[in-house]
């Protein structure tokens, strides 16, 4: 089984290597770390790298394409035409198209998902409306061939829920038995509908720190939001 895990420089490392490690447990599982050009890539912390052995020019087809999301590189990667065809492509082909995060909105960029309920980071979800897709607040939601999660740790789940849609729910549990996935929190605050107001100011500011590391998308992330909010006023 082909399963190609698109890779980006700015990207949230966990919306991958989180679906990586209960994936590569997939029997007759062959992944593949895939960039525009392949190499090193950072991360959105900019202190961890990842080595993409492939280019998207050397790939064709999946079984599974998996696109992880990120604090604010996903606005470069929505709009670039080569990656968008890319992605397009390789969805012919494949049995499933998941995303994790923002990942929905690179997705959503190419038009596939129109019509269709995506989740993605509470932040940002609201951006999928843009493309035509239906911003739903649900942890994981599958629609046909795709799969979206919403931020970052929702890729683990939506992983496990695609082994068992894939190789059944045995061997579901195996892969999370494995990587001991049994999550008890601390706090009662992952979920952006429950958390307190405070919270999530706070989680706010520090998306927003992270975003400025990338000061050549701050001024489009900016742009994006008055877009947003120009229309929203123009629908009240």
């Amino acid at each position: 089984m082909e399963i190609i895990i698109y890779i980006y420089n700015g990207m949230t490392m966990l919306d991958a290597i989180g679906p990586y490690e209960i994936l590569r447990h997939i029997e007759g599982a062959n992944i593949k770390f895939v960039s525009k050009q392949k190499g090193e890539i950072m991360a959105d912390s900019h202190f961890v790298h990842l080595n993409s052995k492939y280019g998207i020019d050397e790939i064709s087809k999946a079984d599974i394409l998996l696109i992880p999301g990120s604090t604010i590189a996903f606005l470069r990667e929505m709009k670039d035409d080569k990656v968008l065809n890319w992605i397009i492509k390789i969805n012919k082909s494949t049995q499933k198209t998941v995303t994790v995060c923002t990942g929905s909105i690179i997705l959503a960029a190419t038009g596939l998902l129109k019509g269709k309920k995506t989740t993605s980071h509470w932040k940002s979800i609201n951006l999928l409306a843009e493309f035509g897709a239906i911003p739903t607040r649900d942890r994981v939601i599958e629609e046909g061939k795709y799969i979206t999660a919403a931020g970052v740790s929702a890729g683990i789940d939506m992983a496990i829920y695609l082994v068992d849609k894939m190789k059944g729910e045995k061997a579901a549990k195996a892969a999370q038995l494995l990587i001991e996935y049994d999550p008890k929190p601390m706090y009662n605050s992952g979920n952006y509908l429950t958390a307190n107001k405070e919270i999530i100011k706070m989680s706010e500011k520090l998306l927003e720190r992270d975003a400025k590391k990338d000061l050549s998308l701050w001024d489009l992330l900016i742009n994006t939001r008055r877009l947003l909010k120009l229309k929203n006023n123009e629908c009240n």
